[in-house]
């Protein structure tokens, strides 16, 4: 069994070149949260090696397959020395897959000794999910539960607020949570810098600006933050934006009062965004340059229709439906 007291530096001498890697990240202008994910997915890679008491210099074929089998189990362990109760889904396998053909192609580049090619390394066949997005009624419901369900008056209107933003615009929840008053304009035009270091304009509707402004007038603050947390909620007491945690909390809650049947997260009202827009006759790249993605194949996952609006296509336009 791996050393659970296994450090960060034991882990670099088990991956050669580890700090120099992810030093070349943060040079090349990557997130802090890219660089602690490639971090986290090569130190359970290290502890791997050092459960099989393998060489990184010997690394096969055969042992990427091992790997493969090792992250499925669950008594692989985390980063964090823990050992692991739930299975990983093949996403989550693909991601650490990945990490490690990141530093693979670094050593590469850096003419550092590499046992195995990048392309060698497999990704996993992955799930297909039946793609889930709640019917707008109950999109629209969950937006304006707060005034009803929140008994704090200035926790109802931000919440409101927060929820009438994310739908409006197709904000990920980080951009959301860590938007300034400054980055909106008199037209409920956004600047926002989002993954990737890519930069791009979302757009309010008239609906969420007033919302928003409703919200503002109780703010008696200078802060700049657009959304703040108040006394007594999980943010720490230096954290002058509102936690992701609690948003993701309050819509479960929201969701499950409601009795909304279909999982609905943050990241829900993002993919409901770009599809009733796309129900509404929206060109797929001007959505791509909304939800600011590279590529429009990842616009057109995104974009899912409703069962509902399936439904009624499958009904209007079936040759034999008489």
């Amino acid at each position: 069994m791996v050393n659970p007291k296994t450090s960060s530096r034991g882990q670099a001498e088990i991956l050669p070149s580890l700090d120099d890697f992810l030093l070349s990240l943060q040079t090349n202008n990557y997130s802090p949260e890219t660089i602690y994910n490639y971090e986290r997915d090569l130190k359970v890679f290290a502890e791997f090696l050092q459960e099989l008491n393998l060489p990184f210099a010997k690394l096969d074929k055969k042992a990427i397959d091992r790997y493969k089998a090792y992250l499925t189990s669950r008594d692989r362990l985390t980063s964090a020395h823990i050992a692991s109760e739930k299975r990983l889904k093949s996403y989550s396998i693909n991601r650490m897959l990945s990490s490690l053909r990141a530093f693979l192609r670094y050593l590469i580049e850096m003419d550092q000794p590499t046992p195995l090619s990048p392309e060698a390394i497999k990704l996993v066949k992955t799930e297909k999910k039946h793609p889930q997005v709640a019917e707008l009624y109950e999109l629209v419901k969950l937006i304006e539960s707060p005034n009803a369900l929140e008994k704090n008056k200035l926790m109802a209107l931000r919440n409101r607020a927060m929820l009438e933003v994310l739908f409006a615009t197709g904000l990920r929840i980080s951009e959301l949570v860590n938007l300034n008053r400054t980055q909106i304009d008199n037209t409920g035009r956004i600047f926002v810098m989002g993954k990737g270091k890519k930069e791009r304009f979302v757009y309010l509707t008239p609906r969420a600006m007033r919302h928003i402004a409703t919200y503002l007038k109780t703010r008696t603050d200078n802060l700049s933050s657009l959304f703040i947390p108040y006394r007594g909620e999980n943010s720490g007491k230096t954290n002058k934006h509102i936690s992701t945690n609690y948003l993701q909390m309050k819509i479960k809650q929201y969701r499950e009062i409601l009795r909304i049947n279909v999982p609905t997260s943050a990241h829900s009202l993002r993919h409901g965004f770009a599809t009733y827009l796309a129900e509404q006759g929206a060109n797929p790249a001007a959505i791509q340059v909304l939800l600011g993605h590279e590529s429009l194949d990842t616009t057109t996952r995104y974009v899912h229709a409703s069962d509902k609006y399936a439904e009624t296509t499958h009904r209007k336009f079936h040759p034999l439906k008489e």
